[in-house]
């Protein structure tokens, strides 16, 4: 009889263990969840102040936490400081460079050899170009650092395509392309005016490189999740081995170095795809043209 009495002794004690064991482990795993949400909310602080490995573990993580905090405020900083060093790079070269092409632009007016009327020309080119360069690079740090923000609602698509073609049928027309507009029907949330920027830039590099005689084409179609802004053209195409690249900054495809522009609209316009929670997505064929697609979400 008495060891039916210490066997059970022995099996309770053991439960006791074991349940013991589990309030711990429960206890323990509830802690580091209210630790990580506090993490997350940003407002983490110790509370065990023992020799204990939870009490280690809070301390570790409560010097991550203030060491990522730190890190974080150190690269906002530099953020800042660079968006005000462009800011005021902009302010301080807008009357030169206003100037400069003003001159320009009066001395291109001037009866000069021809020699000296090509210099004069390529002046005002140049002038308009370091304009441009300027502008994109002082849109472009702002909408990385906050400054200026998109603000997406929920809008018909047609305004946008419209305004963004009127603004290059002349340039496609003087440069013998024919500039068409197919479908235009579909809802999507977007801001307009920065959509309206980023389709600007997919069509002026539609115009751009697409010869005499060819075609531009704006099309819209819509999918289940998002509504897509193709923009499809007739010229050289890109090489697989640089579609990857050629949303980056400055990036400009081997043979196209001749062209105008400055190699930051498409990536201006990835980024004003992503801020909206959308992308740009990019099809091509060498010789046969590129189809580049804006897709915006449609909710």
């Amino acid at each position: 009889m008495s060891g039916y009495i210490v066997s059970g002794a022995a099996l309770l004690l053991a439960l006791a263990v074991v349940v013991f064991d589990r309030w711990k482990t429960v206890r323990t795993v509830k802690r580091l969840d209210e630790m990580l949400a506090s993490a997350i909310d940003g407002h983490f602080t110790e509370d065990t102040f023992n020799e204990s490995r939870l009490s280690a573990l809070e301390s570790r993580l409560a010097r991550y936490l203030m060491a990522s905090s730190l890190s974080a405020r150190k690269i906002q900083e530099q953020k800042n400081q660079i968006s005000a060093l462009i800011s005021d790079i902009s302010h301080q070269t807008k009357t030169p460079v206003a100037n400069l092409q003003l001159y320009a632009q009066l001395l291109d007016e001037q009866p000069l050899l021809p020699q000296g009327a090509e210099c004069a020309h390529a002046i005002l080119s140049q002038a308009d170009k370091l304009q441009t360069l300027i502008e994109v690079l002082v849109k472009t740090s702002r909408l990385e650092n906050g400054i200026l923000a998109v603000h997406p609602e929920s809008s018909e698509i047609a305004a946008v395509v419209n305004r963004s073609v009127a603004q290059y049928t002349a340039k496609a027309t003087g440069k013998g392309i024919n500039l068409t507009v197919l479908s235009t029907d579909g809802t999507a949330v977007f801001d307009a005016k920065w959509t309206e920027e980023a389709l600007c830039n997919l069509l002026d590099n539609a115009v751009k490189y697409t010869p005499s005689g060819g075609t531009v084409t704006v099309d819209v179609k819509n999918y289940e999740l998002f509504s897509a802004i193709q923009v499809t053209d007739t010229g050289p195409g890109i090489p697989e081995t640089e579609q990857a690249k050629i949303f980056g900054r400055f990036y400009r495809c081997s043979g196209n170095y001749q062209a105008e522009g400055v190699g930051i609209g498409l990536y201006l316009t990835q980024q004003i795809a992503e801020k909206q929670g959308g992308y740009v997505k990019v099809k091509s064929v060498p010789k046969k043209g590129s189809a580049f697609s804006l897709f915006l979400p449609r909710s």
